[in-house]
């Protein structure tokens, strides 16, 4: 999540173009390695394009972050290096920081919203050790960040932008570059490249680099539906806030788009596509990379792959999928699955008036439910002096057009049945 001000200097940045992010990445390229392009071959088949899998979740920090921290903060001077750092970061952006400031001998406090998962909290403390401080501070991005900027009016350290900032973007630019040779070295030239967006830093890399590079790819914006900030902004005419934010997403769950990264669009809008994709699309794409691929993506690490499925490919073209991060906390799983079952059409909710008199619910099991429906969840609660106790009840089923035979039954039962639908404040309560 993010600021709903831009730095103050980012009018007057200039954009980025190809020599600037080779610049970064011959700074760069002894400390962090270049990461896998990878063949997929199941996305290949389903979509008849060419697909590979560009694996960032397997830096060191399980994320592209660490381009642009790392190229922003060994450019420091040495009054800027005693001075040291600060960030704010929803967690990815931070380990990025906390390995270059170990790395570097540089003192840095980061700060972070109380959302941040504890299993990225943990990884910022591994990847700084006793070069960084953790604050947890504030709801939100935007309460994080003000605390940082507030730290380096007070001390005089430096302030590492996310996204929004000319040496980030340029940083994490150094992504499309190697992609660009390491299909060269394969023979291949890059159609399309799916890129995860949030505040939009590894967007205006990715796009100033192709631009100058390779201008004929097609490169493909991936919002989560519920933080779409860079469509907010073309609706617009420029960067705005959102009023609230779905955090599922939490790797691009971002408020308002960078202003840096908007200029960036602006200038490259003929060969730019944007598409949001629904959480439960994510989830789908998550759960898919792990049990065929052997992937943990985080939300934001699977976007760029859940979009493929809305893109209009040609047969054969090459098409490359940034899986920008892995930093997925396994207790997250149980949610995801549900969100996935939900999204898919497979699992349900309703409430039951049941009769208070026996043989109601072997009634509903043999009369109602399907052969292939499952309860997933029954609570059951009995009043007294009551002629009916209501029950609320999870079904999943096996086919998504098993939904239609299954609400016919509920209609003709003697029950009253209810659904509890997606986006009400009683389903919103159960979930």
């Amino acid at each position: 999540m993010t600021d709903t001000a831009a730095p103050a200097d980012t009018a007057a940045a200039p954009l980025a173009h190809a020599s600037d992010i080779q610049a970064a990445q011959a700074r760069i390229s002894s400390v962090i390695a270049a990461t896998p392009l990878q063949y997929c071959g199941r996305l290949s088949e389903a979509t008849g394009a060419r697909v590979f899998l560009k694996r960032e979740d397997l830096q060191d920090v399980r994320s592209y972050k660490i381009r642009g921290a790392y190229n922003a903060i060994v450019q420091l001077g040495e009054e800027e290096r005693a001075a040291g750092v600060v960030a704010a970061s929803a967690g990815n952006h931070a380990q990025g920081v906390a390995y270059a400031c170990r790395t570097l001998g540089i003192a840095g406090r980061i700060y972070v919203p109380n959302q941040t998962p504890k299993q990225k909290r943990d990884r910022i403390a591994y990847h700084g050790r006793d070069a960084v401080e953790i604050i947890v501070v504030g709801d939100s991005f935007d309460e994080a960040r003000a605390e940082a900027l507030a730290d380096a009016e007070r001390t005089g350290a430096t302030v590492v932008e996310p996204f929004d900032a000319f040496d980030t973007i340029v940083g994490q630019g150094t992504v499309a570059a190697e992609i660009v040779a390491q299909l060269s070295m394969q023979g291949l030239t890059l159609d399309r490249v799916s890129v995860p967006v949030g505040g939009g830093g590894l967007l205006a890399g990715v796009t100033s680099y192709l631009a100058d590079m390779s201008p004929a790819t097609r490169i493909t914006g991936v919002e989560p539906a519920g933080a779409a900030c860079l469509a907010a902004a073309l609706a617009a005419g420029g960067p705005v806030a959102l009023d609230e934010v779905d955090p599922f997403v939490d790797g691009a769950a971002v408020k308002r788009v960078g202003e840096l990264p908007w200029r960036t669009v602006g200038a490259n809008r003929d060969r730019l596509d944007l598409i949001s994709v629904a959480e439960g699309a994510v989830c789908v794409a998550q759960l898919d990379l792990y049990q065929n691929e052997g992937i943990i993506a985080e939300p934001a690490g699977a976007l760029s792959v859940a979009a493929l499925e809305r893109m209009d490919l040609r047969p054969g073209e090459v098409v490359v999928c940034i899986v920008s991060g892995g930093n997925n906390d396994v207790l997250r799983y149980a949610e995801i699955m549900e969100r996935s079952l939900v999204y898919r059409g497979l699992k349900h909710y309703f409430l039951v008036n049941f009769p208070q008199k026996p043989g109601q619910l072997r009634m509903f099991l043999s009369e109602v439910l399907g052969p292939d429906d499952d309860i997933a969840l029954f609570e059951y609660l009995k009043r007294n002096n009551r002629e009916t106790g209501a029950a609320l009840v999870g079904l999943e089923l096996r086919r998504a057009g098993d939904l239609d035979s299954l609400l016919a039954r509920m209609e003709a039962s003697p029950l009253v049945c209810r659904r509890l639908e997606p986006g009400t404040p009683e389903y919103e309560f159960l979930t």
